[in-house]
């Protein structure tokens, strides 16, 4: 090798080594070429996880009434809740996959240990569940108040549904959690219910709800969509969604809602 090359291959490498020291220090890695083995990985592929995540954000979107006809048209059957069940504050909308608490009627000396199941219930569940909460013969008894609907909030839940009553009306609606219960009561259930179990089978308000089946609500009530048709009911619903949005401004226009049903078959 010629001289001067040489010069300039052990100059090169004397200021990589210096390079490297230096990165070492200052905590970088080299700014060098990484071979195959060392190529990061590509971002995960969205698991079920995400999934969940984007059905519910889904149904997010769409209005309540149009999941409720969706149900009816594909699976034969009422899920929607009666009038009783109504939110605390107007304008509540959500969505979120259900979590489900029972409390069982019961007098009891105990008090709060009777019923920390349903508080524990709450501390486990993940973002974007809604606190199913059946209160056994409960309208005139508050399943939950200030301090539960305090702690959904901070962990992320999408909202609540009791059957049965709800207190400290004016402290949730301060801090925006959604809560629907079939009556406001200051009334309490320690001493009087035990915890009955959580992520269980329950009948709210009339409808069957199992663990992780889709809850959605808004100003038109509560609708239960069931878990494994709940892609197939979210499909049906948008298109409901659709044509009724496109019908408003038609009748609009036309000044007849026979018009707008005879072009698209909705009402």
């Amino acid at each position: 090798m010629p001289r001067l090359a040489r010069r300039f291959a052990i100059t090169a490498g004397l200021l990589f080594v210096l390079a490297l020291g230096v990165h070492a220090v200052s905590g970088e890695r080299p700014n060098v070429a990484l071979n195959a083995a060392q190529t990061p990985a590509s971002p995960a592929k969205a698991g079920p996880a995400g999934e969940e995540a984007s059905l519910v954000a889904a149904f997010r979107r769409v209005e309540v009434a149009s999941v409720s006809d969706a149900i009816e048209q594909l699976l034969g059957k009422k899920m929607y809740m009666s009038h009783r069940m109504r939110p605390v504050a107007p304008g509540s909308h959500f969505a979120g996959t259900a979590l489900t608490v029972l409390l069982k009627k019961e007098e009891n000396t105990e008090g709060a240990p009777a019923l920390q199941g349903m508080l524990t219930a709450i501390d486990q569940g993940p973002p974007d569940s809604v606190y199913v909460m059946v209160v056994e013969d409960g309208s005139d008894i508050a399943g939950i108040g200030g301090l539960m609907g305090t702690a959904m909030s901070a962990r992320g839940f999408a909202g609540a549904v009791i059957d049965g009553g709800v207190r400290d009306t004016s402290y949730l609606q301060r801090i925006g959690f959604p809560v629907y219960a079939v009556g406001v009561v200051p009334s309490t259930s320690v001493k009087h219910y035990r915890f009955g179990g959580s992520n269980v089978p329950v009948t709210c308000d009339g409808v069957h709800i199992d663990p992780n089946d889709i809850i959605v609500a808004d100003n038109d009530g509560v609708v239960v969509v069931p878990r494994a048709r709940a892609a197939d009911v979210l499909k049906l619903a948008q298109e409901l969604d659709f044509k009724e949005h496109s019908m408003q401004p038609y009748i609009e226009k036309y000044k007849s809602i026979l018009k707008a049903v005879e072009q698209f078959g909705r009402i």
